[in-house]
């Protein structure tokens, strides 16, 4: 057993608790079931927004939505830089597992698939 993270992001349309909400946890049904990850297995969970997203925290649309209460989650500012995405949640989902890094799935869905393209077929 070991340890890795899986990276996703994901656009909204609006800074609404219900559309970041949603998105959050589209997002992470996506992650955990692409990689098949067992909720026991998640080692933490880290998000940033961008500066436009603020009605409210994606780690509070995890706990309503999921059984996580055990799991450290964490939200920040994503860096503030020029000509960047906007209204993005991105994650980073950290898990004991068998999966060898380069056999991980991330996922970047809707307007965030732009931020790597490389991984968004």
């Amino acid at each position: 057993m070991g340890i890795v993270s899986i990276r996703g992001a994901i656009t909204v349309e609006n800074n609404t608790k219900e559309d970041i909400s949603a998105a959050t946890v589209e997002m992470f049904r996506e992650i955990v079931g692409r990689n098949d990850i067992l909720f026991s297995d998640i080692v933490n969970i880290i998000f940033s927004v961008t500066k436009d997203l603020n009605a409210v925290y994606p780690a509070k649309a995890l706990r309503e939505n999921f059984d996580i209460a055990d799991t450290p989650l964490f939200c920040t500012q994503e860096a503030d830089i020029q000509n960047s995405l906007e209204k993005c949640i991105r994650v980073m989902v950290t898990v004991i597992s068998n999966t060898i890094k380069s056999e991980v799935k991330h996922v970047y869905l809707k307007g965030a698939q732009k931020l790597r393209p490389d991984l968004s077929k």
